[in-house]
């Protein structure tokens, strides 16, 4: 994923996504509260589809283990990486990654732009449920970017409810991507890989850079810039 600007950049920190910029350092959260949260202004989270990225991706990867035997068979250890750069272009046996997601019990899942409104429709529902004001929304094929304000749901949570939403929006058109694996007690497998990625927004000029990358992420990647009702612009 492109940074919008040389301020902003995706790195992994000890294996998590995170925004870093030259004014700030490294700000990541995974399911810990920080007395600093007291003067949090938002959220960046991140989740991806099932099957985007594999605990034993050749390029690296924030996970410790693999815990699929047939994924490991596949593709071996956990490739835990511990830099703060970002991975995604790092040179790797594209080959090797091919053959690893080959041996997934279910295809990876990319949305269609159907699937992706109907995922849209069902974070939109909850959010008055919650009290969740989300100032960038922006549904890729393998991963989803959210702007939100300060909740008081920590990013590990807001993850999981957001997850949930997006499913229920799916299944309530009919659009889920896992509908034709359903398991034996007639549950569907979820869309979505496991956990996340969520960044603490400080400041007011954190919280702009982390709606302009969210806004220019589906430009970026040669798709239509995406406008969603429940988003309310931020103003800080």
């Amino acid at each position: 994923m492109a940074a919008v600007d040389s301020a902003w950049r995706p790195t992994l920190n000890g294996g998590l996504l995170c925004l870093a910029s030259a004014a700030t350092p490294n700000l990541v959260v995974k399911g810990f509260k920080f007395d600093t949260l007291g003067r949090m202004l938002g959220w960046h989270v991140i989740f991806s589809t099932y099957g985007f990225w594999l605990p034993n991706d050749p390029r690296g990867s924030g996970s410790k283990r693999v815990r699929a035997q047939h994924i490991y068979d596949a593709g071996g250890e956990a490739t835990k990486v511990h830099t703060t750069r970002s991975v995604a272009r790092q040179p790797h046996d594209g080959k090797l990654r091919r053959v690893a997601k080959e041996s997934l019990k279910y295809p990876a899942v990319e949305l269609t732009g159907i699937q992706a409104r109907a995922a849209a429709h069902g974070i939109a529902a909850v959010c008055p449920k919650i009290g969740l004001v989300v100032h960038a929304c922006a549904i890729m094929p393998d991963h989803v970017h959210l702007v939100v304000g300060k909740h008081p749901f920590d990013g590990d949570e807001l993850i999981a409810c957001l997850k949930r939403a997006a499913t229920r929006g799916m299944n309530d058109e009919r659009l889920n991507p896992m509908r034709t694996f359903p398991r034996a007690d007639g549950r569907l497998p979820s869309p979505w890989a496991a956990r996340g990625w969520n960044v603490i927004l400080f400041t007011p000029e954190q919280m702009r850079g982390a709606v302009r990358y969210v806004v220019e992420n589906p430009v970026r990647a040669g798709l239509k810039r995406q406008r969603w009702s429940f988003v309310v612009p931020y103003v800080g």
